[in-house]
């Protein structure tokens, strides 16, 4: 931080007590991803300023970085969504691009918001994703049963990628001979969010125009052939005569896709990655696996795959003395928020029986765009960490784990070379 030393509590403490200041006048400390440090590391720098302030200056803008400011920002509907303002971030200024850019439900804000919430809430619910548990043990009962033979595998491509494209299929309705299709489509759109995404447009365009004619005519089939599936259940989604149009149901469908594919795979890489390092707390999942649940919470707040996320002030606002003028970039700092002292007092310790805190872990979100897939994710990642602590015992790393980058959007293993003791535990 630049300036006299104390300048910044010296100017909140003044706010606080006499008049607003403008967050332009504050002299912050920076955080931004540096690609030459290691997790642990990073963790320091932002623990060093997560203990001295609640506000940072961030790449885009500011940045929150202890639980109650967190909460308060995703909580606050003034502060929207920035989804939308990815690719002005990032210098997109292809007018073809950004011609084709079209509400989703990740960016929707206020009745537009409310509206889609209320439409497919149903469709999303514990319930739903619970009828599919037995499929996604199947799913990961099948990809340990590819690489069980040798007790090795790279987890990251033969287990954790793989896991969630056949369950959205199925969710979907989705026939099993198009998985492979949708694999490739949703790494491709995903691409919209990498840190390189002017020299990846055309990819993403053409996947997203494959998969918009691919999605049409999926709905169109369950218009004539009802089926038991997600797309079904949101074009029956009623509510006093309203329904979702072709275009919503075509954008609810990628969301899915888009929202339900890296995010599970990453973090599926990540619970793996952290129980590398506690080989007693595998063991113990192996003999309890009741501990599931409990397990999943604690490696979502322990090591989320997704780290943070944007707004911005769709309007002034005024917050702990601090005025931020309409148009601001604010981030919320989520995964320094789920190690925050005064709400996880081991918060950098990882235990699956300890106790649920009083507070939740943020990584899947609070406030309005809390992830509406939440279920889903968890009930997929409940079953893999009860399918996969059995079959893959002795789990440990077998080579050097490589992370991605810290400028991507949803963080996780990109190389999780594992060893395990083969021939245990197979249903087949």
């Amino acid at each position: 931080m630049s300036g006299p030393p104390g300048t910044y509590d010296r100017l909140v403490n003044s706010a606080a007590n006499t008049a607003v200041i403008d967050v332009g006048e504050l002299d912050l400390p920076m955080v931004e991803p540096r690609l030459e440090l290691s997790i642990d590391e990073r963790n320091e720098r932002a623990d060093a300023v997560a203990g001295e302030h609640w506000l940072a200056r961030s790449t885009f803008g500011y940045m929150v970085l202890q639980y109650d400011d967190v909460v308060a920002v995703l909580r606050d509907k003034r502060w929207h969504s920035a989804t939308s303002m990815i690719p002005d971030l990032m210098g997109v200024t292809d007018p073809t691009f950004r011609a084709r850019r079209r509400t989703s439900i990740l960016s929707a804000e206020g009745d537009e918001h409310v509206r889609l919430r209320r439409l497919v809430g149903k469709a999303f619910s514990p319930r739903s994703a619970d009828r599919l548990r037995p499929f996604m043990r199947g799913v990961i009962d099948g990809l340990v049963d590819d690489v069980d033979d040798g007790g090795r595998c790279d987890a990251v491509a033969e287990i954790c990628d793989p896991y969630p494209i056949p369950i959205i299929c199925e969710l979907l309705g989705a026939p099993p001979r198009d998985w492979q299709l949708f694999s490739r489509l949703a790494g491709d759109i995903l691409k919209v969010f990498d840190t390189n995404l002017p020299d990846v447009l055309d990819v993403v365009m053409a996947a997203s125009d494959e998969l918009d004619e691919y999605t049409l005519t999926l709905i169109a089939d369950r218009r004539s052939k009802p089926a038991d599936d997600l797309i079904t259940e949101l074009i029956a989604a009623e509510e006093e005569g309203d329904r979702l149009s072709t275009e919503e149901l075509t954008m609810m469908v990628e969301a899915v896709i888009i929202a339900g594919t890296d995010t599970t795979r990453n973090q599926l890489g990540c619970a793996l990655a952290v129980f590398c390092d506690h080989p007693d707390q595998w063991a113990l999942l192996a003999e309890r696996p009741e501990l599931a649940p409990r397990a999943v919470e604690e490696a979502l707040r322990y090591l989320g795959a997704v780290r943070g996320t944007i707004r911005f002030a769709s309007e002034d606002i005024e917050y702990r003395g601090v005025h931020f003028p309409k148009g601001t970039v604010m981030a919320a700092g989520i995964a320094q928020a789920n190690v925050d002292p005064s709400v996880f007092p081991a918060r950098r310790s990882f235990d699956i029986t300890r106790e649920a805190p009083a507070r939740p872990m943020l990584t899947l979100g609070a406030g309005i765009h809390a992830c509406l897939g939440a279920a889903l994710a968890r009930a997929e990642l409940q079953e893999a960490l009860t399918v996969l602590p059995r079959r893959m015992p002795d789990m440990r790393l077998d080579g050097d784990l490589v992370w991605k980058p810290a400028t991507a959007a949803i963080f996780g293993p990109e190389v999780l070379p594992l060893a395990f003791t083969p021939g245990v535990g197979s249903t087949g």
